[in-house]
């Protein structure tokens, strides 16, 4: 290796050794955690708002899945238990289908998995039920809720949606 010699004071020079020094690296280490601590809560609001948004995706198909039926019912296509309103006797029935004229008719593909909960377990209601209340009578399929004990970001409880 071929040393200068530094004509003022006499001595040998090193040529100068370019890279990064310690203390550079700890200010680029601690800056990018300080960037990924502020980009944490950002990225749980989005997976929330996502799950939300899967939320009343499932709750409106299932909904209008017990439309369908009871549109069907009231039209004369299907004979259906005395007492039901014409509304389904449960999920399943959606599920599996009912015969008309002839025809396996499914009104839903499968029960959804309520994102809040992870489950396939939703909260149902019949006519005869108290809106409020959280347990089904079993009479028949008026509505359904996420079993959730969350809040929204809105402020308003996943299962009164």
């Amino acid at each position: 290796m071929y040393k200068a010699r530094d004509e003022q004071t006499g001595r040998n020079r090193r040529p100068r050794q370019r890279g990064v020094t310690l203390l550079e690296l700890i200010i680029a280490t601690t800056v990018l955690l300080i960037l990924m601590g502020a980009a944490l809560p950002v990225v749980r609001l989005n997976m929330k708002r996502q799950k939300e948004t899967q939320l009343r995706r499932d709750l409106w198909e299932m909904r209008a899945a017990i439309d369908r039926y009871k549109d069907v019912a009231d039209s004369g296509g299907l004979q259906v238990k005395v007492g039901s309103e014409n509304y389904p006797p449960d999920m399943d029935t959606l599920v599996k289908g009912v015969d008309v004229q002839g025809k396996k008719v499914r009104f839903l593909r499968r029960v959804p998995i309520d994102p809040m909960t992870g489950k396939n377990e939703w909260g149902m209601h019949s006519v005869q039920d108290d809106p409020t209340s959280d347990s089904w009578g079993g009479q028949n399929l008026f509505d359904v809720y996420s079993k959730s004990q969350g809040k929204g970001l809105d402020g308003t409880n996943y299962k009164d949606w």
